[in-house]
């Protein structure tokens, strides 16, 4: 089993859920339902990272520097502009933000394929 795989497709699968949760089901959830949602989604997310944690510590080499430039880039540009516009930036700036969970998820699908066996 490579925990790096499956680590890389759940932490995908959790920021494309979290995206799916946050636009195609906000009207048609309750506040509770939403909430749920975004409760699994982060849970997701963070045992994404525990499973490549497991799959790093049996594996000592790891080519995964495209993934981390991703990562980078899609961090920068997703939760760069929400900071931005929650600071009282143009709204304009949440039209480049899907371009950052773009880069997370192209990180995750990058993590994933460098854990193949």
């Amino acid at each position: 089993m490579s925990w790096i795989l499956v680590g890389g497709v759940c932490g995908f699968l959790g920021v494309a859920l979290g995206a799916f949760g946050a636009h195609a089901l906000r009207r048609s959830l309750s506040a509770e339902q939403l909430a749920w949602w975004t409760t699994a989604t982060h849970h997701l997310l963070i045992h994404a990272l525990a499973l490549v944690g497991v799959g790093l510590l049996q594996r000592a080499e790891l080519r995964a520097g495209p993934a981390g430039w991703a990562f980078l880039a899609g961090m920068l540009l997703f939760s760069g502009t929400l900071f931005a516009m929650a600071l009282g930036a143009p709204r304009w700036l949440g039209a480049i933000t899907p371009l950052g969970g773009l880069g997370l998820l192209a990180g995750w699908a990058l993590l994933a394929w460098s854990g193949r066996a």
